[in-house]
């Protein structure tokens, strides 16, 4: 007798378990910490523009910085569609999230994109587990998540092309940053 690991067996057989999220506690959950994510990762891009963003890396970041602006325009147009609850924390994500871009560009070019890395890779995860928890019923939703996940693999090659991984303390400041990036998942899904 073989039962899918991964899940309870309640969960297998359709039923929720005390303490499970759902549906629609599930939706907002995801609602409010895409809205919120997509907000900081423009400000990321915002406070690197704001110390590199005449350079020539700055037409780069640009770019990546327009995709998080459609994003954004996406997830700010879903949470009031599906009246999600958006994070409490967006004023503090709208501090930290310049903080960290900025504090990263004047390190260097190489420097805001080890953050870039960093960021996105965490993000690409985050994006994948959420594409694979959502049902078919939610295909458009789904499909949105997919689009945008390339978009962020795209964002942390860019990275890797203009030599992110090779910042002095790389292994760090990756590490710190992923660490910083998964906590404001946590609590943007919550708070």
């Amino acid at each position: 007798m073989t039962q899918t690991a991964a899940k309870p067996a309640a969960a297998v057989r359709g039923r929720r378990l005390p303490g499970d999220l759902s549906k629609r506690a599930q939706i907002d959950r995801i609602l409010r910490v895409d809205h919120a994510g997509e907000f900081g990762a423009q400000r990321i891009y915002e406070g690197q523009l704001a110390i590199l963003g005449r350079k020539p890396c700055g037409k780069t970041i640009r770019h990546m910085q327009q995709q998080e602006e459609k994003h954004l325009a996406a997830f700010e147009k879903l949470i009031v569609e599906r009246r999600a609850r958006p994070t409490l924390l967006h004023p503090l994500w709208n501090v930290a999230g310049f903080a960290l871009g900025a504090g990263t560009a004047l390190l260097g070019e190489k420097a805001a994109m080890a953050c870039t890395i960093a960021v996105e890779e965490v993000i690409d995860d985050h994006y994948r587990r959420q594409h694979e928890s959502l049902g078919e019923d939610e295909a458009a939703l789904k499909q949105t998540i997919e689009e945008f996940r390339a978009e962020e693999a795209e964002h942390a090659h860019i990275g890797r092309e203009h030599g992110g991984e090779e910042t002095v303390g790389y292994p760090v400041m990756r590490a710190a940053i992923a660490a910083g990036s998964r906590l404001a998942i946590w609590l943007s899904e919550r708070v």
